[in-house]
């Protein structure tokens, strides 16, 4: 009697875990994206691709983490409310977006590192993720801590979308889909990227996949695909499509958005070659000492503003932080220590609320939002 109760109580556990895990993959297959064969294809004819994967200009130390670090994770992710979270409701600001005239440069935060990025009179939008979690599942991973601050359908007329690499805070299959659905513009991903989105149903005509250093045009505007330092992948196999920074020359202003990225040699030539930027989305979250080269730190985001503009001219929005928790350090953090590094460094910085509009010419000051 007891040892069948147990085996009927093993087979209800059995289920439910198996119910669970159903629930949990659900929407998973079509969001891991193309298999490797597909992607090998465009990425096999690089410079940077070698041995089967794609390598960073400067060698990215592997993840390392000692069991305290392990403790600190768990006691965040795991552990309910913690440090990593912010102490209360984010405020969102009503976007006031429209086409600006051919002399202004704007950018919308919608969160995390999608923003619409206004230059002489063109749209870009980077990295656009408007899906509740940054996972393959519906059920499982990262959660959105506010709700995107625009309706997707409500983004005017884009003329490019921009995407740094595949992982999922970044490559979002719903969003991608919609946005073919609701908008002309071309995607703009790195090597390897154009594999998932042909395998989501993308027209081949939409889509625009560049190397590092390669560029295309959108009449008059520019977009450079640029070195990063980070990794890439959706499931097992990690570093088979391409990272990227980018690059926005238009006739009048110049913007770089960092995407993804620790810091690197690479950000003082890219000021070279196609600088100096008036605007910098610099990723300023997620970093920790357990991966201290495919993150950046705050004080790291200054450096690399200086790299690539002129003696620290232009404006630098952090990006990259106070929607998902990807690591964890305190949730207000970044960018208390990227206000600190940028007084020292005498760098213009702002940090728009989610959903608030700025123009670098017109930035001012700006409220302290983040300190719920």
């Amino acid at each position: 009697m007891v040892r069948g109760s147990l085996r009927l109580a093993a087979g209800t556990a059995a289920l439910a875990a198996g119910g669970w895990v159903l629930r949990a993959l659900h929407g998973a297959p079509a969001a891991l994206g193309a298999d490797p064969t597909a992607i090998q294809a465009a990425a096999a004819g690089s410079a940077n691709y070698r041995d089967g994967v794609f390598v960073n200009l400067d060698p990215a130390s592997p993840v390392s983490l000692d069991s305290e670090q392990w403790r600190v994770i768990a006691r965040e992710f795991v552990g309910g409310r913690g440090a990593s979270r912010p102490g209360g409701p984010i405020p969102l600001a009503s976007p006031e977006i429209y086409r600006g005239d051919a002399s202004r440069l704007a950018l919308s935060w919608l969160g995390h590192s999608t923003v619409l990025v206004e230059i002489d009179g063109y749209r870009v939008l980077t990295d656009p993720v408007w899906s509740d979690r940054c996972s393959p599942s519906d059920i499982v991973g990262p959660q959105r801590l506010h709700p995107p601050p625009l309706e997707l359908e409500g983004l005017p007329a884009l003329d490019a979308v921009v995407i740094s690499h595949d992982h999922y805070d970044h490559l979002d299959i719903d969003t991608t889909i919609a946005l073919a659905r609701t908008q002309r513009a071309p995607f703009f991903v790195p090597l390897g990227v154009g594999a998932h989105l042909r395998a989501w149903g993308i027209p081949e005509h939409r889509i625009v996949e560049l190397d590092w250093n390669q560029s295309a045009q959108v009449d008059e505007l520019t977009v450079v695909c640029l070195p990063a330092r980070h990794f890439s992948g959706r499931f097992f196999s990690r570093n088979n499509t391409l990272w990227a920074s980018w690059g926005f020359i238009g006739p009048s202003h110049r913007a770089y958005f960092g995407g993804d990225t620790g810091y690197t040699k690479s950000f003082a030539q890219i000021g070279a070659d196609h600088g100096p930027f008036d605007l910098t989305l610099m990723p300023i979250g997620a970093y920790n000492s357990g991966w201290p080269d495919i993150h950046m730190n705050p004080e790291e985001a200054v450096r690399a503003h200086l790299d690539v503009t002129d003696s620290g001219s232009g404006l630098l929005v952090p990006i990259h932080w106070g929607t998902f928790r990807l690591a964890p350090h305190p949730w207000a953090e970044p960018v208390e220590r990227l206000l600190v590094a940028a007084d020292a460094d005498h760098v213009g910085v702002a940090v728009p609320t989610p959903g608030q509009r700025i123009e670098p010419a017109r930035a001012g000051r700006f409220n302290s939002w983040w300190r719920l």
